[in-house]
């Protein structure tokens, strides 16, 4: 609940900043996008910015909180990570 609380409040915030920009929902397509990596790059800034408050060099923040893999996605020739299926067994999570 508190999530879709938080969801439509930011939602409110951008109708008002669409408004004051003079843009008509639903944004045209380039407009949307640019949100959009708006959204992705401002979810980056607590983990980063812990990183960088921790004393860590800006770089080193952006790997240690994995923002690459968050805001660009698992890149060609990259490979997830395997999944230990025997903890998962144990702690009883439920496999697809």
């Amino acid at each position: 609940m508190k999530a879709s609380l938080l969801s439509f409040g930011a939602g409110l915030v951008v109708g008002v900043v669409y408004s004051l920009l003079g843009v008509r929902s639903p944004a045209p397509p380039v407009v949307a996008l640019i949100g959009l990596l708006g959204i992705l790059l401002g979810e980056q800034i607590v983990p980063v910015g812990r990183e960088l408050i921790a004393g860590t060099s800006i770089g080193a923040a952006w790997r240690q909180a994995r923002c690459g893999q968050h805001v660009f996605g698992a890149m060609p020739g990259s490979h997830a990570q395997p999944v230990d299926t025997a903890s998962n067994a144990r702690s009883g999570a439920v496999q697809s």
